[in-house]
């Protein structure tokens, strides 16, 4: 039996108030940081390596089904607006396509030979990385493509849940983070998709720090695409050059991101 299967610790759910069932799912949430902590030596290699191959030109893809494919869209799409980076630099691809986002598609997971289909789209390449995303670590659509991707001189790594697991076997440096039964048995959305969502989180924001698209502990890159963000960036360049916020707002209609805002004050 996976862990990731195991059964619940907590039982007749069904019987329980709604605070007990909120108490429940809490304290099983407070113990994911802890595994992730765990896994910071796997995350720290991946890493290492994602970023130097980046800084040469390539890019990173994640690989994912069901919840672990939806982690893997949001934290892609997310890269752009808040790096300034472009489309295509980091790339979430689903089983089942777009469409699988909002709705399930039935067995698209289960074809071991898609995902490469899927990847070769991209004119995926040896400098570029991929990441397959899979809380049980036996998701075929992700150890075809991991397999595949591998073979072919790419790097590969994985965030998983369970140890010992065939998608963490087809890499070169895989994350297992091991969070334990889920509040409701085999729900992995919930833990596992929480500490997917850490990793995911430490890897994209990391990589883009050593890639050279945060100043300080600012987003100086990040796209002016609405009303909030850009008074936000009014006040970083604001705070940045000691400039009133008419200027500040001047600078950032002419030069469109902070960093260059900034760079063009400074001359």
């Amino acid at each position: 039996m996976m862990i990731t299967e195991s059964a619940s610790q907590h039982e007749n759910l069904e019987n329980q108030s709604v605070r007990q069932l909120l108490e429940g799912i809490n304290a099983e949430d407070k113990t994911v940081p802890f595994a992730v902590e765990k896994a910071l030596p796997q995350i720290e290699a991946l890493v290492g390596q994602i970023v130097l191959r980046m800084k040469a030109g390539g890019r990173l893809f994640y690989i994912g089904a069901g919840t672990s494919g939806r982690l893997g869209v949001v934290d892609a799409s997310e890269c752009p607006p808040t790096y300034g980076v472009p489309f295509g630099l980091v790339v979430g691809i689903m089983a089942g396509g777009d469409g699988a986002i909002r709705k399930a598609v039935e067995y698209a997971e289960d074809d071991p030979d898609q995902a490469w289909k899927d990847l070769l789209e991209y004119d995926i390449n040896p400098q570029d990385c991929l990441i397959g995303i899979a809380a049980s670590g036996r998701t075929p659509y992700v150890i075809g493509g991991v397999t595949e991707a591998r073979r072919h001189g790419i790097l590969t790594g994985c965030v998983v849940c369970n140890p010992g697991s065939a998608v963490a076997a087809a890499v070169e440096f895989p994350v297992e983070v091991v969070v334990g039964p889920e509040f409701l048995t085999g729900s992995t959305r919930m833990k596992s998709g929480t500490a997917q969502k850490l990793v995911l989180n430490m890897v994209s924001t990391t990589t883009m720090i050593q890639l050279g698209r945060v100043k300080g502990n600012r987003m100086v890159d990040m796209q002016l695409t609405n009303h909030k963000l850009v008074n936000r960036a009014v006040e970083m360049v604001m705070a940045e050059i000691g400039v009133s916020r008419e200027q500040a707002d001047d600078l950032l209609a002419r030069h469109g991101s902070v960093r260059r805002a900034v760079e063009a004050f400074q001359g």
